[in-house]
C-alpha cells in the first residue's frame, strides 16, 4: 500500500454489490481490505487487485476472526487511519414471519444487522476513533435497502435487520461526531444480483401446503425478476465511492429504479393504500 493511497474495508466482496464496490475502488486508485469466507475467493480478489487490494477472511457472524482482521489491517495501515468501511455483507431468507424457522429469523438478524454492529465496533478505532491513528478520520457507510424503510410480505427478517441498521446508522453518526467519524446509509432499490433467488433455494417450496404457500410463490417470482430487472451493480458501486469521497456526503442515499412507483409512491400514500395495492399483487385479500 503506498502512503498516498487512502484504504477502504468493504464486507462481503466475493459478488455482487460487494464486489462492484471494491472494483470501483480500486480503480479509483485507492487500496481496499475485502472481506470474503472463502478461500477460493480470497484468492480471485488477491488476484484480481495485486498490489491495490488484500482479501481478508473472516465471517460478520464471527466477533474473533473480526477482530484479527482488524489487527491485520491495523498493522498494514502503519498508524494511519482507514478512510472507510463499507458494511455490505448480507443473506436474505424468506419465509411467513409467523412460521418460518426462529433460527433463521436470528440469522438474519446476526448477520444483517449485528455484524454491522460489531465491524463498526471493532474497526471505530482504525477510522480515527484512537486519536494515535494519523490522517483524515475515516467513513462508515452502511449497505440498507429499500427495504430499510419500506415492509415487504414475506420478508421480515431482512427488513426487520434492515430498518435496526437504518436507526442504528442515525444514532451512531450523531454519537460519533465527538470523534469526526461519519455514518452514511446507501439504501439502494432493486439490484442484478441473485441474492432474492439463493434465498429462495435455500428454502424449497416448504411453505407451500400453507395458507401462505401461493403469495410466498408470488412474491419469490416477483423478486427473482427485480434481481434480473433492476440496478447494474456498478451504478450502486458509484454511488458508494461518490459517498465516501465527496468532501460532503449526505447523510443517505437511495439509488432505486423507477423511483416514482418504487419508492416515493410507497413512501408517501395511506399505509391502508399501500397495504391494499400491495395485498391484491400477491393474493393476500380476504
Amino acid at each position: 500500500m503506498r502512503a498516498d493511497q487512502k484504504a477502504f474495508l468493504v464486507t462481503g466482496a466475493s459478488t455482487g454489490i460487494g464486489r462492484a464496490i471494491a472494483d470501483r475502488l480500486v480503480a479509483q486508485g485507492h487500496y481496499v481490505f475485502a472481506s470474503v469466507r472463502k478461500q477460493a475467493d480470497a484468492d480471485a480478489l488477491n488476484a484480481a487487485f495485486g498490489i491495490n487490494g488484500q482479501a481478508i477472511l473472516f465471517d460478520v457472524s464471527d466477533l474473533p476472526a473480526i477482530e484479527a482482521a482488524a489487527q491485520v489491517i491495523g498493522e498494514a495501515l502503519h498508524g494511519r487511519t482507514l478512510a472507510g468501511l463499507v458494511n455490505n455483507a448480507g443473506i436474505a431468507l424468506p419465509g411467513p414471519a409467523l412460521i418460518q424457522p426462529l433460527s433463521e429469523i436470528e440469522q438474519v438478524m446476526n448477520i444483517n444487522f449485528m455484524g454491522v454492529v460489531r465491524c463498526c465496533r471493532v474497526f471505530a478505532p482504525l477510522l480515527g476513533a484512537d486519536p494515535s491513528r494519523t490522517g483524515p478520520k475515516g467513513r462508515i457507510l452502511n449497505i440498507t435497502s429499500v427495504s430499510g424503510k419500506f415492509g415487504y410480505p414475506f420478508t421480515a427478517a431482512y427488513v426487520a435487520a434492515k430498518h435496526a441498521v437504518e436507526g442504528f446508522s442515525d444514532s451512531l453518526r450523531r454519537e460519533l461526531l465527538l470523534v469526526g467519524i461519519d455514518v452514511i446509509v446507501v439504501g439502494p432499490g432493486a439490484v442484478k444480483t441473485p441474492i432474492w433467488e439463493k434465498g429462495a433455494a435455500a428454502g424449497g417450496n416448504r411453505y407451500a401446503d400453507t395458507i401462505w404457500g401461493k403469495p410466498l410463490e408470488r412474491l419469490t417470482q416477483s423478486l427473482a425478476a427485480m434481481d434480473q430487472e433492476g440496478l447494474e451493480v456498478g451504478v450502486v458501486a458509484n454511488v458508494v465511492e461518490e459517498a465516501l469521497t465527496t468532501a460532503h456526503p449526505k447523510t443517505r442515499y437511495a439509488p432505486v429504479p423507477n423511483k416514482l412507483v418504487n419508492w416515493w409512491l410507497a413512501r408517501f400514500l395511506p399505509p391502508r393504500m399501500v397495504d391494499r395495492v400491495v395485498g391484491k399483487s400477491l393474493s393476500l385479500l380476504r
